[in-house]
């Protein structure tokens, strides 16, 4: 019941303070005239954009229609939590958004073709931005320049009556401030330090991809050269930083040859392509890469059958590279098989890098 009354207090363009696991914040609809009260009682220069709060990590969709592999990643392991992220929106998706909340909201919740989102991890938070049906916004509760109050005391002694309410549940779990970042194309950028650390949001983010065949010598290590090659051509990044950028590209094989180099011809064939697979060591798939792993891409069926006999849970996310078409095991033949192998792999990694959202 109290939950209800704040969200109607809320939705019809009333200031609740409410606890998140970080801060104490006020919620607010994101409509002029509420949110020039809440500049008022904040005593913020008007104009400034307020973080979107979500009650569901579902909800995004509503406010950013297309997000990368990266952001969902990070949004799954790290949602519901301290954490606000920055995203950027195409000119197609403000276009859509703008029908479907209509420009005011867009105008509050939008800058600059962006969007900042946080889904607070607090069983009060969630159940009252889960009952609001309008867009809420929800700065710290703390006069500009002040620290964030972290129970409700310090709400009460910084607002006094300024506020229609205020919804007492406690000290906050981290008493400190949501960690910012903004994740594009590029690196990882922490625009406010918090409760999480840069460390641990960037591995976090990152999205691993790991080619498979049987003995790790011949097709996926082509594989694994060619698509970072083709991957980093597309984030416009240089090899040795696409970790940098988010992304791990590895390889395995089902049989376990016990740390081997590639094959000489294989070693050919990707040096002709630009690829140096000098430094290539082979490794038997485990368990801990298949559960690690965001995408698994194999050579054939049976490379399929292996993966999800380790982990059957996997299925989602273990394709064929090459499409509905297997990739035949060039092992003991011909320099020229090689080659056309490889040219069969690049054709295929280029059209599967082109499906990811990068």
């Amino acid at each position: 019941d109290v939950i209800a009354r704040a969200a109607a207090v809320v939705d019809g363009g009333g200031l609740v303070a409410f606890p998140t696991e970080t801060v104490y914040g006020i919620a607010c609809s994101a409509s002029t005239e509420s949110l020039r009260r809440l500049d008022h009682i904040k005593k913020r220069p008007p104009g400034k954009h307020y973080t979107l709060h979500i009650g569901s990590p579902a909800t995004v969709r509503r406010y950013v229609p297309h997000t990368s592999m990266r952001a969902d990643k990070l949004m799954r392991k790290a949602w519901p939590g301290p954490l606000t992220i920055v995203f950027d929106v195409s000119d197609q998706d403000m276009a859509k958004q703008r029908k479907r909340l209509g420009d005011e909201a867009c105008g509050h919740l939008y800058g600059q073709h962006s969007i900042g989102i946080r889904c607070p991890d607090n069983p009060v938070a969630t159940a009252l931005l889960d009952a609001c049906k309008r867009p809420v916004v929800a700065p710290s509760a703390n006069l500009s320049g002040d620290r964030p109050a972290t129970d409700a005391a310090s709400v009460v002694s910084q607002f006094a009556n300024q506020l229609d309410m205020v919804l007492d549940a406690g000290r906050c779990r981290f008493s400190q401030s949501s960690t910012v970042v903004k994740l594009g194309r590029g690196p990882l950028e922490v625009l406010r330090p918090g409760a999480y650390s840069e460390r641990l949001l960037a591995e976090l983010s990152t999205v691993q991809i790991l080619m498979v065949c049987t003995g790790n010598t011949c097709r996926s290590p082509m594989a694994e050269g060619l698509f970072r090659k083709h991957l980093t051509e597309k984030l416009d990044c240089k090899v040795d930083r696409l970790a940098e950028f988010g992304y791990k590209v590895l390889s395995a094989g089902t049989l376990d040859m016990g740390g081997g180099m590639a094959s000489s011809e294989a070693i050919n064939a990707c040096a002709a392509l630009g690829v140096d697979l000098l430094g290539h060591r082979s490794r038997a798939l485990t368990c801990e890469l298949v559960a690690d792993s965001d995408l698994i891409y194999v050579m054939s069926r049976a490379h399929r059958a292996a993966v999800l006999a380790i982990d059957p849970d996997a299925a989602d996310k273990v394709l064929l590279l090459a499409g509905d078409a297997e990739v035949p095991d060039p092992i003991g033949q011909g320099q020229r098989v090689f080659d056309e192998c490889a040219a069969t792999i690049d054709r295929a990694v280029k059209e599967r890098i082109s499906e990811l959202r990068i």
